[in-house]
């Protein structure tokens, strides 16, 4: 007997949540949200996928490594299945050095990297200069490419898997924000069976909350609040009057700062992070993206040519008290899975996630739960 599973939220670790769900042919799947998809955080985000190139460990690097390998097999699917291209930089990532940095941590990792089978280039200046002449290496000691890592556009790659999940089978409801949660007790555990909106209720054996910073109230109406709160990032879109390479180049980062190549003579450059103080509400702030503009023009002064097309800003979820993301069973709860609190990383972690929730799902239609 079919199952039907909601998602609420639709950025990019909802839809790839319902794109690889919608495998399963036993899954009824329906996605609802508050607004059109790929808006709030992965519409600020620029979709850099550090995977290699992370110093992350364990678990944390297993999963952003599966997640660009996924990238590598999803991409052409998408493509294929609605006609859409999506911008995918298979360049990888390369990574300046600045005076006073140890480039030994980064040798280190170029070791452990190799023997874990993945590779990690270490560049001199000379070689900097060889290959991307736009660059101003004044202050830059070296760098670190990342070849396997990639960077995809997050909008594009959002909608291609809301279009691929609708042709197999997927619903999706717009401007659709939860009201109410109906629970019922079974087996001494909370069970959802019942998500409503304003415009109808939709059953559900399964409820998967992927609401970014609107997760925070929906686990509060289960009476178990789960604290995320935001953190602003921002971004802009610019065109130059000649492109920078007549070759294609990787995302490049400098002083937590990135320039992402979108084809001819356009770039996105971002992003920032804002930490709300106190209670008060994040707003941009022109001070901190000048100083961010800044330091893009610092390492490529071409860029200080540039016409802005759009400037933008959003907010990404980060727990509080806890690693992001959140990925669990929601306590109390049965068949309440919370997939949230992705932070800065929600774009390379969302196929890990959801393989996550897939076999959270299984395993309980394993076990006949």
């Amino acid at each position: 007997m079919a199952q039907n599973v909601v998602v609420v939220g639709c950025g990019v670790v909802g839809a790839a949540i319902a794109y690889t769900l919608s495998q399963n042919s036993q899954l009824n799947i329906t996605v609802l949200d508050q607004q059109l998809p790929a808006r709030a955080s992965t519409g600020a985000a620029l979709g850099v996928l550090m995977g290699v190139i992370s110093h992350k460990k364990g678990n944390a690097l297993q999963m952003r490594l599966r997640s660009i390998q996924q990238y590598n097999e999803w991409i052409p699917q998408l493509e294929a299945a609605t006609g859409r291209p999506i911008l995918y930089n298979r360049q990888g990532l390369l990574n300046l050095c600045f005076e006073g940095e140890d480039l030994t941590t980064w040798q280190a990792l170029a070791t452990l990297r190799e023997q874990q089978g993945h590779t990690l280039n270490l560049l001199n200046c000379a070689e900097l200069s060889n290959r991307y002449p736009f660059l101003n290496l004044a202050r830059v000691i070296g760098a670190v490419h990342a070849p396997s890592d990639r960077q995809v556009d997050p909008a594009a790659l959002t909608l291609g898997l809301v279009e691929a999940a609708r042709q197999r089978g997927v619903t999706f409801h717009w401007e659709a924000a939860v009201n109410d949660i109906q629970v019922a007790a079974d087996n001494g555990s909370g069970h959802a069976v019942r998500v409503k909106t304003s415009a109808q209720p939709f059953p559900c054996d399964w409820l998967v909350i992927a609401a970014g910073l609107g997760s925070t109230p929906l686990t509060q109406a289960l009476q178990q609040g789960v604290e995320i709160r935001p953190v602003l990032g921002q971004a802009a879109r610019v065109k130059l009057p000649e492109p920078l390479s007549l070759s294609d180049f990787p995302a490049i980062s400098g002083e937590d700062t990135h320039l992402v190549p979108l084809g001819g003579n356009q770039y996105w450059v971002g992003a920032t992070v804002e930490m709300p103080t106190g209670d008060a509400l994040l707003e941009a702030s022109e001070l901190v993206w000048k100083q961010v503009w800044q330091r893009a023009i610092a390492f490529c002064p071409a860029l200080e040519q540039a016409t802005v097309l759009q400037q933008w800003s959003g907010l990404r979820p980060r727990p509080v008290g806890r690693p992001a993301p959140i990925i669990e069973r929601l306590p109390g709860y049965d068949n309440v899975i919370l997939a949230s609190g992705h932070y800065r990383n929600g774009i390379v972690l969302a196929p890990a996630t959801a393989e996550k929730v897939q076999q959270m799902i299984q395993a309980d239609a394993l076990l006949g739960v």
